[in-house]
């Protein structure tokens, strides 16, 4: 495993950290499975949520017995002081810990207040002065809200959607994190699945000293990939480099990262998948999209109600019910073409 310190943290990371995110959709065995299997081959950080269902406890389950060993970060999406220690308290007792690493506002529509003795800043404060987090991060979709959190001087931490595919713009926070000590933590290496040459991702990434991505891991063979690279890092070569032109000439433009904040919908739809069915369809084996379950789900959309959250809460702006018939129009035709 390669190690790099995490910004002002002077924590040792490994560069390749474990995403918790999709642990909430195993069970607990399988769960722990995967995050004894990372931390045995030296993974060292894990990256969850309050608003992850069960993912807090399947690290309280499968790690706590080696918590001095690892490093825990966890978010609280929390609008005002009293929920946010109520978050706290949640995470603390979920993760079978007295203390959390490094605690994130989770992608805050700006940042908060740091002068409102209030406000969720001094809400962080209060908890690093307390004992119960180390250290005080942020997660954001927005670039704006990123380089802000960077360059204010207020937040150890960074994390910021970081892939192959990232622009010259994107990747500014890079830089900005760099020379203001600010670790950062890349979130989305695999835009939301739809960089199928994991590969081509990590080499991108591991050009980059202060970068610590987080893999979203659910099965075995992912975690196993991931690992893999790590031992025999790929080169980012002209071969490489050719697989990243042509995923960027294929996925430019606004398009679904599956990142959830559109959720609940209340039509029903699977908003992350939907979004993002046409792209999906045709860079992964589209066999386990055009079944009964699938269609059945994708018809869903004839039901929105045009209430307009998903479009309200996208961080990227997307009209995601004009996308969304789009994608509907699209799967008809494709699952017609192809049963």
């Amino acid at each position: 495993m390669n190690y790099t310190k995490l910004g002002r943290t002077n924590l040792t990371v490994g560069r390749t950290g474990f995403g918790a995110l999709p642990i909430q959709r195993v069970s607990f065995e399988e769960a722990r499975l995967l995050l004894r299997k990372a931390f045995d081959n030296g993974v060292n950080f894990f990256d969850t949520a309050r608003a992850y269902t069960n993912s807090e406890e399947k690290i309280g389950y499968s790690l706590s017995d080696i918590r001095k060993e690892i490093y825990i970060a966890t978010k609280s999406g929390a609008t005002d002081k009293k929920t946010f220690f109520e978050h706290i308290e949640t995470s603390l007792k979920n993760l079978k810990t007295d203390y959390i690493d490094i605690i994130q506002l989770h992608n805050p529509d700006k940042l908060p207040d740091p002068k409102d003795p209030d406000g969720l800043y001094s809400a962080l404060l209060e908890a690093r002065q307390k004992g119960i987090v180390r250290f005080i991060g942020i997660t954001s979709h927005k670039l704006s809200n990123a380089l802000e959190a960077a360059e204010s001087g207020l937040y150890d931490t960074v994390q910021f959607p970081l892939s192959s595919l990232s622009s010259d713009q994107d990747l500014k926070v890079v830089d900005v994190c760099k020379k203001n000590n600010v670790g950062l933590i890349a979130m989305k290496a695999l835009s939301g699945g739809l960089i199928t040459n994991a590969a081509s991702s990590f080499a991108f990434l591991r050009q980059y000293e202060n970068v610590v991505p987080i893999w979203g891991v659910q099965r075995e063979v992912e975690l196993d990939e991931i690992l893999g690279y790590e031992k025999t890092p790929p080169e980012l070569d002209d071969k490489m480099l050719e697989i990243i032109r042509k995923d960027r000439e294929e996925l430019s433009g606004s398009f679904c990262r599956g990142c959830g904040y559109c959720m609940p919908c209340p039509a029903g739809i699977q908003i992350p998948m939907a979004a993002r069915m046409s792209l999906l369809l045709r860079r992964s084996p589209y066999q386990n999209l055009i079944n009964e379950y699938w269609r059945e789900n994708m018809e869903l959309i004839e039901k929105c109600t045009q209430c307009n959250n998903c479009r309200n809460h996208c961080p990227y702006g997307l009209d995601t019910p004009n996308l969304l018939k789009f994608m509907l129009k699209d799967y008809r035709e494709f699952y017609k073409e192809h049963i």
